[in-house]
């Protein structure tokens, strides 16, 4: 098991000489898909993760698809509550349009969103202000920022990633 760069799911399997028939070894893949769907951090999914079947056996009597899909699940079950893993949030980018007067009060409420402001330039009496703010804090902040500015402001989010959340963020 080893952290995967491009995100989602990666499986390969470095199994030599047919010790674990490729049936199994897909059967352990869709059990390693399991236990990624439900993870040890408060049943959230798990992404970022390249796993390698190095070995495995057979038994004549013992073996069969769900015994090795469940062998991958709980094996990486096991492995992952192991680990130092990192509880991700959302996090997307706004960019928000207010009048130049009202531009102070809003970066105030974009740092206390736990915002970082990226950028802001100001044309025609209107500031534009542009940041990263985690998607679980920008609930309410349309009405927050309507009230801020009299209804004069707006703003667009779009998804841009994941960064790691506070330790005092709950797992929900």
């Amino acid at each position: 098991m080893e952290p995967y760069e491009e995100g989602g799911f990666a499986f390969r399997s470095a199994v030599v000489g047919g010790r674990v028939p490729q049936e199994y070894v897909r059967a352990v893949e869709a059990g390693c898909r399991d236990a990624l769907a439900e993870g040890p951090l408060g049943g959230h999914p798990v992404t970022g993760l390249r796993v390698t079947l190095t070995d495995g056996a057979t038994h004549v009597k013992d073996s069969s698809d769900t015994a090795f899909r469940t062998a991958g699940r709980l094996g990486l079950r096991e492995a992952l509550r192991a680990c130092a893993m990192v509880l991700l949030e959302p996090v997307v980018e706004v960019t928000v349009t207010v009048p130049e007067d009202a531009v102070g009060g809003v970066l105030g409420d974009l740092a206390a969103r736990r915002g970082r402001v990226t950028g802001s330039v100001t044309r025609a009496g209107a500031a534009v202000v542009t940041a990263t703010v985690p998607l679980a804090e920008l609930f309410g902040y349309a009405t927050r920022l309507r009230s801020r500015t009299q209804g004069r402001g707006t703003f667009t989010a779009r998804p841009t990633g994941y960064a790691p959340a506070p330790v005092a963020t709950p797992v929900r």
